[in-house]
């Protein structure tokens, strides 16, 4: 019988579907996994964000890869609490983030200073430079703001802190 870790080591081989270069594990949205025989199987997520169109896909993902090692009876949940934290992700993850040209979560979700609104700068992912600009609060997904480097000019994603 598989254990929870041999479950969540074939977690690892499903990327992110909006960001492939790491996988669900890695992004922290798998909570918790139950094996409760060799046929049936409980698995707990939790989504970036509550409304985030990229849950049905996961979810499809991690069943499709649970018929593939037999089990047949599968019971995926969605929590929101504790709500999904970018604390959550390593900085060997974020190290992959800034590889493929998104800016990672650069403080921890401790930090409110952006309630007094103080703007942070943001590093380029590319040029590393701190000669940023916010363009829109949302990029190319929701989990993510726009920016653009004033430095070499690229626009980027920042995967946002909360």
């Amino acid at each position: 019988m598989k254990s929870s870790q041999d479950i969540f080591e074939l977690f690892s081989e499903i990327p992110d579907p909006e960001i492939p270069v790491i996988s669900i594990v890695e992004l922290g949205v798998i909570r918790f996994i139950e094996v409760l025989d060799e046929i049936s199987i409980q698995i707990i997520i939790t989504p970036t964000y509550s409304g985030c169109p990229a849950m049905k896909q996961i979810e499809d993902d991690v069943r499709k890869k649970l018929i593939e090692h037999g089990f047949s009876v599968i019971d995926i949940k969605t929590i929101f609490s504790p709500p999904w934290t970018t604390d959550w992700i390593t900085q060997e993850t974020k190290e992959k983030l800034r590889k493929y040209g998104i800016a990672p979560p650069e403080e921890t979700t401790q930090d409110k200073s952006w309630l007094l609104g103080i703007e942070k700068k943001i590093t380029c992912p590319r040029c590393k430079s701190l000669n940023t600009k916010l363009i829109s609060q949302f990029g190319s997904t929701a989990c993510k703001a726009l920016h653009q480097c004033q430095a070499c000019l690229e626009p980027f994603d920042y995967f946002k802190c909360i």
